[in-house]
């Protein structure tokens, strides 16, 4: 039996911290795990970066509450959950999730936690587990699933590595660079075209 394990930001949503740096104008908040693939030297940057600036929780939270999904994301979802099961497997956090998968109408997801302190201010995050991505592939492979991932930058190789239909959909060129075994794809068609090959 397949089963879509995708990433969430980038593929199916625009990344939360580059819409929160374009709505407070701190510019290095735009970096991604696109361009630093060391998840914690990424996060412990951000965290500086939040309490340089003071921003708490509810400031982020209300900057996401504004973003919508990708054009076309909730259909494309909704055609894969009709043909196979879907998780989401991100590095985004129980925190932020709640209205972007309110709009993508509530699909499976694991992900990470924020540490709040009493002032509302984001001091930490807690991993679900290390190479959490890798794990959920290879635990989903261990209960007989033929994996199909879907991911498009550093953070999902792990994942894709253990998938046994890696797809990297609209990479940056450095990713696609660094990966030259991975298939591409450029949208959500291109997607559902390769996708149809696999389900038959």
């Amino acid at each position: 039996m397949y089963l879509v394990c995708s990433d969430l930001e980038g593929v199916w949503v625009p990344e939360v911290w580059v819409n929160v740096a374009e709505k407070t104008g701190i510019e290095e908040l735009k970096l991604t795990t696109r361009d630093i693939s060391d998840y914690d030297v990424l996060m412990k940057h951000r965290l500086k970066l939040l309490n340089d600036h003071k921003l708490t929780l509810k400031d982020i939270q209300n900057v996401i509450s504004t973003i919508k999904p990708i054009e076309g994301a909730i259909e494309t979802i909704n055609w894969i959950k009709e043909r196979c099961p879907f998780i989401l497997v991100s590095d985004t956090f129980v925190e932020f999730a709640d209205p972007l998968m309110r709009q993508l109408n509530r699909p499976t997801l694991f992900c990470n936690s924020l540490v709040i302190n009493s002032q509302g201010q984001i001091i930490d995050y807690k991993l679900r587990q290390k190479e959490q991505k890798k794990k959920v592939a290879q635990a989903l492979k261990s209960l007989n699933y033929t994996i199909i991932g879907i991911g498009d930058s550093y953070n999902d190789i792990n994942m894709l590595k253990e998938s046994d239909y890696p797809l990297l959909i609209h990479p940056p060129q450095k990713v696609k660079d660094d990966y030259p075994e991975l298939t591409v794809i450029n949208n959500y068609n291109e997607l559902k075209q390769k996708l149809s090959s696999y389900l038959g």
